[in-house]
Parts: C-alpha cells; structure tokens; sequence
C-alpha cells in the first residue's frame, strides 16, 4: 500500500502536528513500510488458531494482573492542591487547539 505525502498531510493536520518536508517524507516511507508489513501478516493462514483476547495464560506463574480492589481515592481538593491553575473545583489548563 503506498502512503502519499499528502495523506501524512492530512493526518498530520488532524493530529495538529507540523512536519517539515524532510519529516513528511520519512513519515510517508515509514507508514507505507509498516502497511506493507500488516499486508504480509494478513497474508497468514491463521485458520487452525483460536481466537484470543488475552495472551496471558490463565496460570499463576504468568498472571501479572492485579486483584481490583476498591482503594481510598484521593478528595477534588487534594487532586487540585499542587495544580499550578484551578478554578470551580476543576483543573485549568491553557488553550491548545485553535481551530
């Protein structure tokens, strides 16, 4: 699958990113060469594996999630205490999209 510069553009302009040419360049051979590899992965015959959605095996040894345990959680006031800006109990942040 071939990335033209213009679909960076694009891309970039929705993620309010700017890139230079030479970045626009390397971004549109870098995609094209990660599309082309997820090309080849489909190419698999994955018929004979079962499906997962989880690849952690259901084993002590491997089970590295946490028990979810309800935990104390911390007040508005000690959320906002060291904020550099709050205001109406909410944390106030500078402007970054200006579209």
């Amino acid at each position: 699958m071939k990335i033209t510069e213009n679909e960076v553009r694009y891309v970039a302009a929705l993620s309010n990113l700017t890139l230079t040419e030479a970045e626009l360049e390397r971004m549109a051979r870098d995609l094209d060469e990660i599309l082309t590899y997820v090309d080849k992965l489909n190419e698999l015959d994955t018929s004979g594996v079962e499906p997962m959605a989880q690849v952690l095996f259901d084993a002590e040894e491997t089970a590295t999630l946490r028990d979810d345990i309800e935990r104390p959680t911390v007040s508005n006031s000690e959320a906002l205490a060291n904020a550099p800006l709050s205001g109406a109990g909410c944390f106030k942040v500078p402007k970054v999209i200006e579209r």
